[in-house]
């Protein structure tokens, strides 16, 4: 399994269930890399969606411990539940919240993560990746600068033996 985040320079993610800063080539490289793919989200995720409603080209999953349907998505319970679909998916990812990262990060072994070089205040943070000794940079994909902010597409991978 995969992730896919945003982080700003002291790894927060976001503040009162939305991206303070977002960047066009985030969201673009965001789009392009989870495109057909099984994306994994928590409930207060999704309420963010554009019209609170499923990614398009994408198989939908919510995690959340609320009951009932939600049109368009397919309901999980718990991280394990969401683990055993995302094995029947070609490619599966974890695209957020924060409760929702930490609860998958263990069963992720590659993170796709955007450092948005700036630091505006942020009430949920990622688990700093370069801090993690399980953890190590593998790739920079893609780096630019956006209304004077720059940035760069980071790929992370799960050191060997560390899940």
């Amino acid at each position: 399994m995969e992730l896919i985040v945003a982080v700003y320079d002291d790894w927060g993610i976001g503040r009162d269930g939305t991206q303070p800063v977002a960047l066009t080539a985030d969201r673009k490289f965001f789009r392009e890399t989870t495109r057909g793919a099984m994306v994994i989200a928590g409930r207060k995720t999704i309420e963010d969606f554009p019209g609170k409603k499923p990614l398009p080209g994408r198989v939908n999953l919510v995690l959340t411990r609320s009951e009932g349907d939600i049109p368009g998505f397919t309901v999980c319970h718990t991280p394990e539940e969401a683990a055993r679909l995302a094995k029947t998916a070609q490619r599966a990812m974890v695209i957020g919240g924060g409760s929702i990262y930490r609860q998958m990060l263990p069963l992720c072994d590659k993170a796709y993560v955007t450092k948005v070089h700036t630091t505006p205040v942020s009430d949920t943070f990622f688990p700093n990746l370069d801090a993690d000794e399980n953890w190590e940079l593998f790739q920079i994909l893609q780096s630019g600068e956006e209304d004077g902010i720059a940035y760069e597409m980071c790929l992370y991978v799960r050191k060997e033996g560390q899940q």
